[in-house]
C-alpha cells in the first residue's frame, strides 16, 4: 500500500499544469483577459469615449422691462411656446396714462414752434419793412435839407438885394431933404420917406426870411439825425431775426425732446406685453397675476428645441479628435438608443482657465493635473431628440477617431466662414 500511494504521488507531481485543475483555471482566466486586453485596445485605437459630458442647449432667460403689476400670465411649466407668443401682460395704464401726458406736451411744443417759427417770419418782414422805410427818411430828410439850404441861399440873395434896395432909397430921401426946399416940393419929399421906409420894411423882411430859412435848414437837418436814427434801429433788426430763429431752435429742440418721451413712453407700452424670444419650453416660471415686477426681473425661463453634448475630454484623447468626426451617443435616460453626432467645435482653452477661480501655477507648489477641454458635439438631423432631450442629461459620447471627418462644414466652420 505505501508503494501504491507513493507511485501516485509522483506520478502528481510529474501531470503537466494544464492536465491539473488550477492549472486550467489560470490558463482560462489568462485566456479571458487576452480576449478583454485585445478588445479593450481594438476599442480605444478606434474610439475616444468620456462619461464627463451632458446635453447642453440656450437657455433664453426673459424678463421684463418695465415696472408693474402683473395682469395676466398666458403659460404654464413645460409649456411649448413659439416665438412671439405673449407670455404675460403688465398692467398698461399707468404707461398709458404717461403716454398720454407726452402725447399732449408733444402737441404744446408743436405749437410754441409754429409760433417762433411765425415770430420768425414776421420779425423778418417788420426788419425788412423798417430797414427800406429808415432808407427812405433818410434819403427825404437830405433832401430836405438841400432844399433847406437852397430857400436860405434865396433868403440870403434877397437880403442882399434888399440891403442895397434900402441903401439907394435912403440915399435918395437923404439928398432930396438936403436940397432947398423950394426947389423940392412936399409931394417928393413924402414919396422919398415912403420909398425909404419900404425898402426898410423890404430888408427887414428878407432877414426875417433869412432867420426862418437857417431855421428850415437845422430843422432839416434834425430829421435827417432821426431818420438815420431810426435806420440805424432798423439795421439791429438782424440781431431780432437771430435771436427768434434761436427761440425757433429751441421751440424745435423741445418737439424733439417732446417726440422722444412719446417714443420711449409708445416703447414701455409695448413692453408691457411680454413675449417668448423664441420657439421653446417654459422652465423656471415664477410669475403670477398679481405679482409687482421690477425691471429686469426674471419672470422664466425658454429652453430652445436645439441640444448638444458638451464633452470634457482629458486632454491626452485630443490627439486624434478631429472636427466632424461622428460621434456615438448614449444618453443614460434612454439606455436602449443610441444617438449619432458629430464634433462641431473643440474650445479654445481648458475648462479650469475659463472657471471663477482660475488656478494660478506661478505661485506655491504645482502639481501636474490632467486637464479637460471642453468639445461640442451635435446632434445630426436626422435623430428626432427635441422631445426626448433635456439640457443637463447625462451622456457618454464616443468619438469614432479613425474615420475622417465629415465632408459638410459643421456648425464651427459655418461661423468661422461667416467671420472670415
Amino acid at each position: 500500500m505505501a508503494e501504491t500511494a507513493t507511485t501516485t504521488t509522483t506520478e502528481t507531481k510529474r501531470r503537466p499544469i494544464y492536465k491539473r485543475p488550477v492549472g486550467i483555471i489560470l490558463l482560462l482566466v489568462v485566456f479571458v483577459a487576452g480576449l478583454i486586453g485585445t478588445g479593450w485596445w481594438l476599442y480605444a485605437r478606434q474610439w475616444e469615449e468620456t462619461d464627463d459630458a451632458f446635453v447642453d442647449g440656450n437657455i433664453y432667460p426673459v424678463g421684463t422691462k418695465v415696472a408693474g403689476q402683473i395682469q395676466t400670465v398666458y403659460v404654464m411649466d413645460n409649456q411649448p411656446v413659439k416665438a412671439g407668443d405673449v407670455i404675460a401682460k403688465v398692467d398698461p395704464r399707468d404707461i398709458q396714462a404717461r403716454l398720454e401726458q407726452a402725447q399732449a406736451a408733444l402737441e404744446a411744443a408743436k405749437a410754441d414752434a409754429d409760433a417762433a417759427k411765425t415770430n420768425v417770419e414776421l420779425t423778418r418782414a417788420n426788419t425788412a419793412a423798417m430797414l427800406q422805410q429808415g432808407e427812405a427818411g433818410v434819403q427825404s430828410a437830405e433832401s430836405a435839407v438841400e432844399t433847406a439850404k437852397s430857400q436860405l441861399a434865396s433868403a440870403e440873395a434877397d437880403v442882399t438885394s434888399a440891403q442895397a434896395e434900402a441903401t439907394r432909397r435912403e440915399a435918395d430921401e437923404k439928398r432930396l431933404t438936403a436940397l432947398d426946399p423950394r426947389g423940392v416940393s412936399q409931394q417928393q419929399l413924402d414919396a422919398a420917406h415912403a420909398t425909404a421906409d419900404a425898402a426898410r420894411a423890404s430888408l427887414l423882411a428878407t432877414q426875417k426870411r433869412v432867420s426862418a430859412a437857417q431855421a428850415g435848414v437845422s430843422e432839416a437837418q434834425a430829421k435827417v439825425s432821426a431818420a438815420q436814427g431810426v435806420l440805424a434801429a432798423a439795421k439791429t433788426g438782424q440781431q431780432q431775426i437771430a435771436s427768434a430763429e434761436a427761440k425757433l431752435k429751441w421751440a424745435q429742440a423741445k418737439v424733439g425732446q417732446s417726440q422722444a418721451e412719446v417714443d420711449a413712453a409708445q416703447l414701455d407700452l409695448s413692453y408691457t406685453t411680454i413675449r417668448a424670444p423664441m420657439a421653446g419650453r417654459i422652465v423656471r416660471k415664477n410669475v403670477q397675476p398679481g405679482q409687482y415686477v421690477q425691471v429686469g426681473q426674471t419672470l422664466l425661463a425658454v429652453v430652445a428645441p436645439e441640444f448638444w453634448v458638451t464633452a470634457n475630454l482629458k486632454e491626452t484623447q485630443l490627439s486624434r479628435v478631429r472636427i466632424g468626426q461622428p460621434v456615438d451617443i448614449e444618453v443614460d435616460a434612454f439606455p436602449r438608443r443610441t444617438f449619432h453626432g458629430h464634433v462641431d467645435s473643440i474650445q479654445a482653452g481648458t475648462g479650469a482657465r475659463f472657471s471663477l477661480l482660475p488656478p494660478e501655477n506661478a505661485t506655491g507648489n504645482f502639481v501636474k493635473v490632467v486637464q479637460r477641454v471642453p468639445v461640442k458635439i451635435t446632434f445630426d438631423h436626422t435623430d428626432e431628440n427635441e422631445d426626448l432631450l433635456a439640457v443637463g442629461m447625462s451622456v457618454v459620447p464616443a468619438i469614432h477617431i479613425t474615420e475622417a471627418p465629415q465632408t459638410q462644414p459643421t456648425q464651427h466652420e459655418e461661423q468661422t466662414a461667416l467671420l472670415r
